[in-house]
């Protein structure tokens, strides 16, 4: 899709401003998607953490109706030994009354009739007890599998990141001060870079230091192929006033594209890159000063692990 986008824009170059036009909205359009890919994303990092929550929500309540099956049958076994302390003595009484009249011998056949039917009713009604809690139990088991394996994957991720940290940071440690920070929250990895580190003011062109910088961020990313890497160009509120673009929509794009080139000559993956320019209408600081303009003039590279692992298990 790059390649598309970069022979569209060999062809803009060389035609009339209304051919650019045309581009510039074919343009807006792919960005449009992207954005809301990324979107996507996000939604679904949250669906995630919703379902978590839910899974252990499910666990809690199974765990609270075990406990109270357990002490149902508890009651349920007592109630059954008294029954059969009953009959037990009903049935020595019932010996001793052999020799008495008929009538108290039948009575007494019948009470103890009854007693076997409520005992036969109480073990019928354990065993049902007895069965479904074995069956809440085995659902107890497998909720609290599939949470386990839940939890196990999203530490693998988050320490799988971590990592990534670690690495990049130490990849771009010579540098620091020079307008690049590394910050992981949200279960992602953000890399900033200021304009003064990558390009000259109205350009794309990278140069020579902030080249360096994205070919060192490229040897740790070649070596992650499961991590998804947005680029995404910021400029500050200032019109673009060259010739060759139409605005800083078109700046933003093109220097994302040309992060995007310098990572794919260094072996990133292109399947796992995604370009994007978000102009002036992200700003991280206040356009009113130099030192805001600055600091609003970045590339942004957001690396984010593939939940598709996840995304399976969820749905199992």
């Amino acid at each position: 899709m790059l390649k598309k986008i970069a022979v569209l824009l060999v062809v803009v170059f060389t035609l009339n401003s209304c051919v650019s036009k045309k581009v510039y909205q074919e343009l807006e359009t792919k960005f449009n998607k992207l954005r809301s890919s990324n979107s996507e994303l996000i939604k679904e990092k949250d669906a995630l953490l919703a379902a978590k929550k839910e899974l252990e929500a499910d666990l809690e309540t199974l765990r609270n109706e075990y406990a109270s099956l357990k002490n149902e049958k508890k009651s349920l076994d007592n109630e059954i030994a008294s029954l059969q302390n009953k009959y037990k003595n009903l049935d020595e009484s019932y010996a001793v009354l052999a020799t008495q009249s008929s009538k108290k011998l039948a009575e007494q056949s019948k009470t103890n009739q009854d007693l076997l039917v409520q005992l036969e009713e109480k073990e019928r009604k354990l065993f049902l007890e007895s069965e479904r809690l074995e069956n809440l139990q085995n659902e107890l088991n497998k909720r609290s599998q599939e949470i386990d394996e839940l939890k196990a994957l999203i530490n693998a991720k988050e320490a799988q990141m971590q990592q990534l940290k670690n690495a990049i940071s130490s990849a771009l440690l010579d540098f620091e001060g020079k307008g690049l920070t590394v910050v992981h929250k949200n279960g992602k990895i953000y890399v900033s870079m200021e304009n003064k580190l990558l390009f000259n003011s109205g350009s794309w062109a990278v140069g020579a230091e902030g080249k360096n910088a994205v070919e060192q961020l490229a040897s740790v990313l070649s070596e992650n192929p499961d991590i998804n890497v947005l680029i995404e160009g910021h400029t500050d509120n200032v019109p673009y006033n060259g010739s060759t673009l139409l605005d800083n929509w078109d700046l933003s794009v093109k220097r994302a594209t040309a992060i995007v080139r310098i990572l794919k000559n260094k072996g990133v993956n292109p399947t796992q890159i995604t370009a994007a320019g978000r102009s002036e209408f992200m700003p991280i600081s206040d356009n009113t000063s130099s030192e805001g303009k600055a600091k609003n003039r970045r590339i942004e590279i957001i690396l984010a692990p593939n939940l598709d692992e996840i995304s399976k298990l969820l749905k199992e």
